[in-house]
């Protein structure tokens, strides 16, 4: 019995000495769950994307798209939508999130409101603008009958409609992010600062807001990743063809419509690639943040 009793914690003994934590295998099913919905499939499109169904070379997808200005162009015209949109969620967020951060009376029912546009989607939130925004939408009645305009205004169509969907469907997220971020200072901090006659403005700059950037980096990044990937707003509330031409439109055309799925793959590739590189040059302004933050130590 003693030697059954004690097979377990010699084993538990021999795999610690071993330097193996047993616990890492509750990972995974994450990392099962990972390789087969993620890795997989983009390997599986990277390596597709060399493999040009005109033939040209390994490269040729790529060549092709770079070197066709009209393709090229959706590149820039994505992140003309993508940068702002992200930018004007990260700022509003910050101070929604300041002023929601402490218990007040409606605190609940306002902090759903503001995340509700979450369950509505791209495309309801679309139709919504269509009918708000719209030529014979609701505003530019309500203009019409004030006298304020004699045309309706252009408001959806164009690249104003689409940024103007993703702010709607990406502020929830940011609000969130910024919120979960800005209660978890520690609020003495703050107070200490306002013991030793910081005003408001002084606490919010020299104080809350060092602590809460590389936050704010980390809730830019998945904004901006949200906004990149635009497609149901580029084509309800845009203008597809032209100034909301979007890379995702472009991807999805090539493989769907063309039928040649090396080149959406080479495509989609390419979007990645853009992403990426935003992600790593924000994350590194947030590593010197936060080595600033810390003296250099780390």
């Amino acid at each position: 019995m003693s030697a059954v009793g004690t097979g377990k914690p010699a084993l538990r003994h021999r795999l610690a000495e071993r330097g193996v934590d047993r616990t890492l295998l509750l990972a995974l099913p994450g990392v099962v769950f990972l390789v087969l919905l993620f890795c997989y499939p983009f390997l599986y499109g990277l390596q597709l994307s060399f493999q040009p169904q005109h033939g040209g070379g390994a490269f040729a997808n790529y060549r092709r798209f770079f070197d066709d200005p009209y393709l090229r162009e959706t590149i820039w015209i994505t992140l003309r939508l993508a940068v702002p949109a992200a930018l004007i969620n990260c700022l509003a967020a910050v101070p929604v999130a300041f002023g929601t951060r402490r218990p007040f009376r409606g605190r609940r029912l306002l902090t759903t409101i503001l995340v509700m546009p979450i369950t509505l989607g791209t495309v309801l939130t679309a139709e919504g603008l269509l009918g708000y925004l719209g030529p014979s939408g609701w505003l530019n009645k309500i203009l019409h009958g004030l006298g304020l305009t004699d045309q309706p205004l252009q408001l959806v169509h164009d690249y104003w409609g689409v940024l103007a969907s993703l702010v709607i469907t990406g502020f929830p997220f940011s609000y969130l992010l910024t919120l979960s971020y800005l209660t978890g200072i520690d609020p003495s901090l703050e107070q200490a600062a306002a013991t030793l006659g910081a005003g408001r403005w002084h606490r919010f700059r020299h104080v809350m807001l060092p602590l809460l950037a590389p936050g704010l980096a980390i809730t830019f990044c998945l904004s901006f990743v949200l906004a990149f990937a635009v497609f149901p707003s580029a084509q309800l509330v845009g203008d597809p063809r032209g100034a909301t031409h979007v890379i995702s439109i472009e991807a999805y055309q090539a493989a769907f419509q063309k039928f040649d799925y090396s080149l959406g793959s080479a495509i989609a590739m390419v979007m990645a690639a853009v992403m990426l590189a935003v992600v790593v040059l924000v994350l590194g302004w947030r590593s010197l943040l936060y080595r600033g933050a810390t003296g250099g130590k780390g």
